[in-house]
């Protein structure tokens, strides 16, 4: 059906099938939800002309062999920047120096470009003016690197970074500890690895992306946590953001069939309260409506003939189940 002039796909839950910026996504979304129960996807935005083409419902599969080392290519190397960033997360330091260090790796030691700069933007929102997202404690994603937050012991920190080679876009986050963690922020970081985990676990031919929702959903409820209804994961390959759209949460029998060649990524946000979501008026921050903490992990992977390949493992993940990228 139409509604003021935008397509709307029917589905569980009524979810939007254009890729409009996040900001008319919040102003639908926020005028519609209490009347339809719509949730916002926020998994495209407007591309700049000051990055390559990052949208669309192609470019989000593997065509030949210069392909798979390309996505290959870019997923190592967004894992090193994660890995490179470690030993800076520290007690004292900005995001915005975490995204200098990262925007420097990015740029002159890999030689790659930061996806995110200058992504995005339109419908008031401007484009994400930073090359990393850095999410503190009860930010769920897209947080802005600023010299005013400043890490203290006990935060959570999530860095998700996209890099781009040779036209190839790897995506991949982590949760860091500034610290010693309280008690819930370990085990709701823990149990969210789990469930990206789990959902890669599920990833094979045949298998429909209901079943990879509904293996997080399950795991993160069963310990009495909540998946972030408002986000999802995405195709991704030679554009940023593009179909499937990947639901942490689901039913088995539903969604797309997965097949060989397919690449997209799971990123599930796991949320210590209640699931609900607030958009800061940067049009950027996703946050916890009740404030509480949120843990996201996040992996860019592709479909095999026999299960899945994760292209964004890093050196110290050893899943065996997973196939390592060569």
């Amino acid at each position: 059906m139409q509604i003021f002039g935008l397509q709307i796909v029917i589905m569980e839950p009524i979810q939007f099938s254009l890729p409009v910026s996040a900001a008319l996504y919040t102003i639908i979304a926020i005028a519609l939800k209490p009347i339809f129960g719509i949730f916002f996807m926020k998994t495209h935005a407007t591309a700049t002309s000051s990055n390559p083409s990052m949208m669309g419902s192609g470019g989000t599969s593997i065509q030949n062999s210069v392909h798979l080392e390309g996505m290959r290519t870019a997923g190592r190397l967004g894992a090193s920047v994660l890995e490179m960033i470690g030993p800076y997360v520290i007690p004292g330091v900005t995001t915005e120096k975490l995204n200098q260090l990262c925007h420097e790796f990015i740029v002159h030691d890999l030689g790659c470009i930061p996806a995110p700069l200058n992504y995005g933007g339109g419908g008031g929102q401007l484009p994400f003016p930073k090359s990393i997202c850095t999410s503190v404690n009860h930010v769920i994603c897209h947080g802005i690197p600023t010299d005013k937050k400043v890490l203290k012991a006990g935060d959570i920190l999530n860095i998700d970074v996209t890099v781009i080679k040779d036209g190839f876009f790897g995506d991949t986050s982590k949760m860091f500890f500034v610290g010693k963690p309280s008690v819930i922020a370990r085990r709701l970081t823990q149990i969210t690895q789990e469930c990206l985990y789990m959902g890669i676990e599920r990833v094979k031919p045949g298998v429909r992306l209901g079943e990879i929702g509904y293996a997080i959903q399950t795991h993160a409820e069963k310990n009495r946590f909540s998946v972030v209804r408002d986000f999802c994961g995405h195709g991704i390959g030679t554009i940023f953001h593009g179909d499937p759209q990947v639901l942490h949460y689901g039913r088995p029998g539903t969604g797309e069939i997965l097949q060989p060649g397919m690449c997209f990524t799971i990123e599930p946000m796991i949320n210590a309260g209640t699931h609900h979501t607030r958009i800061l008026p940067d049009l950027w921050t996703a946050v916890t409506k009740d404030h509480k903490l949120s843990a996201q992990w996040e992996h860019t992977m592709m479909v095999t003939e026999t299960g899945v390949e994760v292209f964004t493992l890093r050196d110290e993940e050893n899943p065996t189940w997973i196939t390592t990228s060569s």
